[in-house]
């Protein structure tokens, strides 16, 4: 067996959704090995999309908490002049427990093990093999002006608009304790993936009710239409990407550059990121380069033929590194698995009928 022969049989990516699809069955269906009970206990703070509203998962995100607790622990106590000290505390515990296990795989949690991204990549590699045409990624015009869009969903539906519930703003009725859990997309995709389709809907009971509930349901098509084109279109205004960005320094594993005087001339890297980091390719600074939408894929080290100028470390030891052998390998791989199509393979069929 030749070295890049080796090579392809530790690869990346496909160890990656190995993990991916293992994880998320877990995150789903988790209640049936944990019991029902302790489904909602293994940590409550998930640093990935994990729905509380569905009923056979083995756990759930922060997000869920951390929207209960700005309303009731923090918004109820203040107008109730309660202790605000025991609601921040509530709050700080539930962080405290998202940055336990944050920091042991960092920005990682989300391209290895939520449910939501995976649903995600699985939409792009369809819309690949069906042959609808997939651009390589957003001009970089476009990245930089949805960069933002994450960090305003953080502040305003998971802490912002639930505080205000919490304070007694009604808002006209829009006001609502967990708006964010009512739009995302992971509400409907992990209780249809266990057979409720109980979230389909649109709740008239008010017109904020409406709203919220409409809103979600058109994110969702919305990132099923787009998800068939563009890579990740959701995690690029997901607030569970801010949320680990804020924290991101503190993750164990993280991506390091070590600038060559060729980086800025291939693009293999900036071309090959889901997230459309351009930055990855321009930067000349050596050291941590985990940027704020990096999800710690390794899709860039994997694609750069520079050796160890790209390198996935963990608590400063190197675990995956760029290595020319191996890019030689892998890019011939990706090129035959994007050469085949179910388009391609019907017209060839149908070719083949005809001559016959």
């Amino acid at each position: 067996m030749s070295r890049g022969e080796g090579i392809l049989l530790r690869n990346l990516t496909v160890i990656r959704r190995l993990v991916q699809t293992l994880v998320v069955v877990f995150l789903l269906f988790g209640a049936g090995v944990v019991g029902p009970y302790a489904a909602d206990k293994v940590s409550g703070a998930w640093p990935a999309l994990t729905c509380a509203f569905d009923s056979q998962s083995g756990d759930y995100c922060a997000l869920v908490p951390l929207q209960h607790q700005s309303t009731h622990r923090i918004g109820e106590a203040v107008v109730g002049g309660r202790d605000l000290a025991t609601g921040a505390l509530t709050m700080g515990l539930t962080l405290g427990t998202f940055l336990i296990l944050f920091v042991l795989l960092n920005k990682a949690f989300c391209s290895w093990t939520c449910p939501l991204g995976y649903f995600q990549e699985l939409l792009a590699l369809l819309g690949q093999k069906v042959g609808l045409r997939q651009p390589e990624g957003l001009p970089a015009g476009a990245v930089h002006r949805t960069r933002p869009v994450k960090w305003i969903v953080l502040g305003l539906l998971v802490f912002g608009i639930p505080l205000l519930a919490g304070l007694g703003v009604s808002a006209g009725g829009f006001s609502n304790h967990a708006p964010y859990c009512e739009v995302c997309p992971s509400r409907f995709l992990t209780t249809l993936a266990t057979a409720d389709p109980s979230q389909i809907r649109v709740s008239l009971a008010s017109p904020g009710a409406a709203f919220w509930t409409g809103s979600g349901l058109f994110l969702f098509g919305m990132m099923i239409t787009l998800g068939m084109t563009l890579r990740q279109p959701f995690c690029r205004v997901c607030p569970m990407l801010a949320l680990q960005a804020a924290f991101r320094r503190l993750g164990l594993l993280r991506l390091v550059k070590r600038p060559s005087s060729r980086c800025d001339k291939c693009g293999l890297c900036a071309r090959a990121c889901p997230m459309d980091i351009h930055e990855i390719q321009s930067s000349t600074r050596a050291g941590d380069a985990t940027m704020a939408d990096c999800t710690l894929c390794g899709r860039c080290v994997e694609m750069c033929p520079e050796r160890d100028v790209l390198q996935l470390r963990y608590a400063g030891i190197k675990v995956f590194g760029a290595d020319p052998v191996y890019f030689k390998a892998r890019n011939r791989a990706q090129r035959r698995w994007e050469a085949a199509s179910l388009v391609g393979w019907w017209r060839r069929r149908r070719a083949g009928e005809g001559r016959a």
